[in-house]
């Protein structure tokens, strides 16, 4: 498994990593430490997850993920071998994270609150990197650059992205944290962290967790440049489309078991030009002999400014089929024809 250095950190992570967001509703704790158990031998080294977690976000699932987490640290003692990024909630009206009841946001006592309640679920003293998970701010577009541009509604009380960072500084000092790093974040919300760190010495952030796959690459746009030039690299989630470019929903078809049958949340993956699109991305995959969803996963992986690709499952079979596309490489014949696509299809799902 290669290893990618963590924006200027002197963390070496793996280019794959291990998403947890089932672990607690579609998976059991048994079936999430069988995953990790599995990911670390074939050479996974970082597990993502989120005090949100698990997902679909609901106050009986809260913090169950990292939970299950926690109870395989103490059952394998394999906490140092593996890099942990977990997740803070930005500004939300869901009113089950903080106990006085009235939703979140990025307050000092409300970021200590959360990194305290997530050491203690995942039964460590110290998480290596914490993401923001979404700005204290509203947003055009919730974890993409916009295609268009939708007026957000600005919020009063906005808690500063430099006052956000002076608290991860007193959480990087006290030991609780080593890096930080964002998510669903903007090119001007990612410069704003950087030149604030910069400017008053605090500390800098070391990722961007971000959506990226081939019918969503608006990550390209603007961010891509600051990720390469700024060592903000990109945690890829959603790489298979919500599942949409394994070809497991090919033709109309619903799994059992899958989220589409669960939950119904795939709309933003459900436009018409998206299905044409994946129908070309599958194509071209059986053309050129390949898996589509190592394909997909294999094109993440290819981009210069891509740190490690979040790769998520429910069950065992399709794990294995995702971690095997480390070993996969694309032709440039094949990145070009992709690119092909993109051009007749563009970002169907941004």
């Amino acid at each position: 498994m290669e290893l990618r250095t963590l924006g200027r950190t002197d963390i070496k992570v793996s280019a794959l990593c291990l998403g947890t967001m089932t672990y607690g509703e579609q998976n059991t704790e048994a079936e999430g430490h069988a995953q990790m158990d599995y990911a670390l031998e074939k050479g996974v080294n970082f597990f993502d997850t989120a005090e949100l977690y698990a997902i679909p976000p609901k106050k009986e699932t809260q913090g169950r993920t990292e939970r299950i987490i926690g109870t395989w640290f103490q059952k394998t003692g394999n906490r140092d071998k593996v890099v942990l990024a977990t997740k803070v909630v930005g500004r939300t009206g869901m009113d089950w994270f903080r106990e006085h009841g009235n939703g979140a946001s990025l307050t000092r006592a409300e970021i200590e609150f959360a990194v305290d309640r997530s050491l203690k679920n995942l039964q460590t003293d110290y998480i290596d990197l914490y993401q923001i998970h979404w700005p204290d701010r509203n947003m055009s577009n919730f974890g993409a650059n916009p295609t268009r541009w939708a007026p957000p509604e600005l919020h009063e009380d906005e808690n500063s992205i430099e006052s956000t960072l002076e608290v991860m500084a007193d959480l990087v000092k006290s030991g609780k944290v080593r890096h930080i790093g964002i998510s669903n974040e903007s090119s001007w919300g990612t410069m704003r962290y950087v030149t604030a760190s910069e400017h008053l010495g605090l500390p800098r952030v070391a990722s961007i967790q971000n959506t990226y796959n081939l019918v969503n690459r608006t990550f390209e746009t603007g961010l891509a440049e600051i990720a390469q030039r700024e060592n903000v690299g990109l945690l890829g989630y959603s790489a298979l489309a919500q599942g949409y470019l394994s070809g497991k929903y090919r033709n109309g078809a619903l799994p059992a078991g899958s989220r589409k049958v669960l939950f119904d949340r795939l709309q933003r993956y459900e436009h018409p030009r998206s299905i044409e699109a994946y129908d070309a991305y599958f194509s071209l995959a059986d053309e050129a002999g390949l898996d589509p969803a190592q394909m997909a996963i294999a094109f993440a992986k290819s981009r210069d400014f891509m740190t490690s690709v979040i790769l998520g499952a429910t069950r065992m079979d399709q794990l294995e089929n995702d971690i095997a596309a480390a070993d996969v490489t694309l032709s440039s014949d094949v990145l070009e024809k992709i690119d092909t696509i993109h051009q007749d299809f563009g970002n169907t799902a941004p």
